[in-house]
């Protein structure tokens, strides 16, 4: 039988993909790179959130890395994320990665050499400097390190200026930004998750993404989903924009501190920030004035605001990302670290959203792992 020009027509449009509605809870890095992605992909997007930004990635420290402290596994998923980030100044011009390194002395000696051995047999670049070395890398420090590590390949990221950038990408491709927004609670129908309501409304969806850091916990919990996530507080102190002082990342024992692209230096009891105490302020002050001493020509520098930024950090300290088991419809991404791993987590979750098939490198990191 021959088929007309009509119904060839019709063959032919009934055949076509058919777009992805999926809505995405968050506006923060991780949620920025799940709807550029997804958005890339020719997914249909709504990003749903209360801030443009979100409420955790203006308070983080910013730091690109893979560094101590993580078995292999975890290491070689960060790396990959590492490289995401070139990947994505790639598509999106302007998103301001700064591959300055760090310097690191936050542990004793034997803890360090024993950091470099291991990450450098990883193929991670790690040199061993002395005080000259340090100077030479830093030499606005006040009392360089007799020994310290220098590890090549770390950056950082301006994370709200970046999340905006990948915002405004995804828009560019069609995506719709609802800021303002509270969602309050999932939708089901039938066992699926089909939608989130919100202080504008419900509104339905094929694919619900919660990418809303401390957030996420409450949302899931209307589905009957348990996160095991804590939320702890962590402190950041921004001076006033300055002369350069910083060349990279500086980590010192009780302070890591670096200096951003608009010269403000940022500093926290670590790279997650300091316990702010009963007296913010007064911790601000304490931490701040720590940061001045450690710095030459710096006389002048003041403190101009301080960040309390609540991370979501899943309780074995691993990301949660996927579909959870028996909710067709949802999907989890939750995790500390955040500004690291959104371009690898952006690029896998779109993937195994819009597929509908499991990606390997996020089998460590479903939620059926805490049982």
């Amino acid at each position: 039988m021959m088929l007309s020009l009509a119904d060839s027509q019709i063959t032919e449009r009934t055949s076509m993909p058919v777009q992805k509605r999926v809505i995405v809870v968050g506006a923060g890095i991780i949620g920025a790179s799940i709807a550029w992605h997804l958005a890339r992909q020719g997914a249909a997007v709504t990003v749903v959130a209360e801030n443009n930004a979100g409420i955790a990635t203006p308070a983080s420290f910013a730091w690109i890395n893979a560094s101590w402290g993580n078995p292999e596994f975890y290491f070689r998923f960060r790396r990959y994320a590492m490289e995401g980030w070139k990947r994505l100044a790639d598509e999106l011009p302007g998103l301001g990665v700064d591959w300055c390194g760090a310097i690191c002395w936050d542990m004793p000696r034997e803890e360090l050499e024993a950091y470099a051995d291991q990450h450098n047999r990883w193929g991670y670049g790690i040199k061993r400097i002395n005080r000259d070395g340090v100077a030479a890398r830093e030499p606005h420090l006040a009392r360089p390190p007799e020994f310290a590590l220098h590890v090549i390949e770390e950056g950082a990221v301006e994370p709200v200026a970046a999340a905006q950038r990948m915002l405004a990408g995804a828009q560019s491709r069609g995506a719709s930004l609802l800021y303002g927004a509270h969602a309050t609670r999932l939708i089901a129908d039938n066992g699926r998750i089909t939608g989130i309501a919100t202080s504008f409304g419900e509104m339905k969806a094929d694919h619900v993404v919660l990418a809303a850091g401390a957030g996420t916990v409450a949302l899931a919990a209307t589905a009957d989903i348990s996160l095991p996530v804590e939320t702890p507080p962590g402190l950041i102190v921004h001076s006033k924009p300055t002369e350069k002082r910083l060349n990279g990342i500086v980590l010192a024992p009780d302070l890591h501190m670096r200096q951003t692209r608009e010269g403000r230096i940022i500093a926290g009891g670590d790279f997650g920030g300091s316990d702010p105490g009963a007296d913010q302020q007064a911790t601000a002050d304490a931490l701040f004035a720590r940061a001045k001493a450690l710095l030459t020509g710096v006389d002048d520098l003041e403190l101009d605001f301080f960040t309390v930024g609540y991370r979501p950090t899943p309780k074995d300290g691993f990301p949660v990302i996927g579909q959870p088991d028996g909710h067709d419809g949802l999907y989890i991404a939750v995790m500390h670290s955040g500004v690291t791993l959104a371009p690898a987590v952006g690029l896998l979750a779109a993937k195994e959203i819009l597929s509908g098939k499991p990606d390997d490198k996020l089998a460590p990191f479903r939620l059926a792992r805490f049982g």
